[in-house]
């Protein structure tokens, strides 16, 4: 992240900095990056995946 993101930019304040890397998590790294405890798929991918898995076994049962 600070490769990617922080080092990359110049904050005016602190607080500025601290909510700006915040929305960067919540936006990039958590939603897009491909993790690997879930298969090198991003979150937003295995959310579906599991969604879509779940209605089936439920339609099933």
């Amino acid at each position: 992240m600070k490769t990617e993101f922080y080092y990359r930019r110049i904050w005016p304040t602190r607080a500025r900095a601290i909510r700006d890397v915040a929305a960067w998590i919540e936006d990039r790294y958590n939603r897009r990056r491909r993790h690997s405890s879930i298969g090198q798929v991003t979150p937003v991918d295995f959310e579906m995946q599991y969604s879509s898995q779940a209605a089936e076994i439920q339609l099933a049962a």
